[in-house]
């Protein structure tokens, strides 16, 4: 795979991200190319959002709601590779009536930005399986969040 960059805009920096955190690279995500496999990236990715949102600091969790995924868009701009870890960046990019953006950002030992991504989270009522409104208290969640920095 060529190294490659976002042809319009530089990745964002880690510091950027509000929530960082490290995932480790396993054996087990590499392919017969001998670098990560593109859907190990969207794990990456989720770990990160899960720890966000089961945080038991400030959990994005809402009674009665669950939040699912309905979009993922992933970048791929370098090579991962075992062994190694993976340094994750997230931040919530974008606030709706009843969904939620993350982007994510994954970053090489180098410091090199691997791959970024968007993720659209809807929240659902449990028992009818159908949008909500997100609740004012979720917002002011969602809204610490946010970029620290405009990349």
């Amino acid at each position: 795979m060529q190294e490659q960059t976002q042809p319009h805009s530089a990745p964002p920096r880690l510091a950027d991200f509000p929530r960082r955190g490290t995932d480790t690279i396993r054996f087990a995500d590499c392919d017969p190319q001998g670098h990560v496999n593109h859907a190990k990236f969207a794990t990456y990715m989720e770990t990160s959002r899960a720890a966000i949102i089961r945080d038991p600091t400030h959990p994005l969790l809402v009674e009665g709601a669950t939040s699912v995924m309905v979009r993922l868009e992933i970048n791929y701009l370098r090579e991962l590779h075992y062994p190694g870890t993976v340094e994750i960046g997230s931040a919530v990019n974008e606030i709706g009536r009843s969904s939620f953006v993350f982007s994510h950002a994954l970053y090489r030992g180098d410091g090199q930005c691997a791959a970024t991504g968007r993720v659209t989270m809807v929240l659902i009522d449990r028992a009818m399986r159908r949008s909500r409104r997100l609740p004012p208290e979720l917002i002011e969640r969602l809204k610490a969040l946010q970029m620290l920095a405009t990349p």
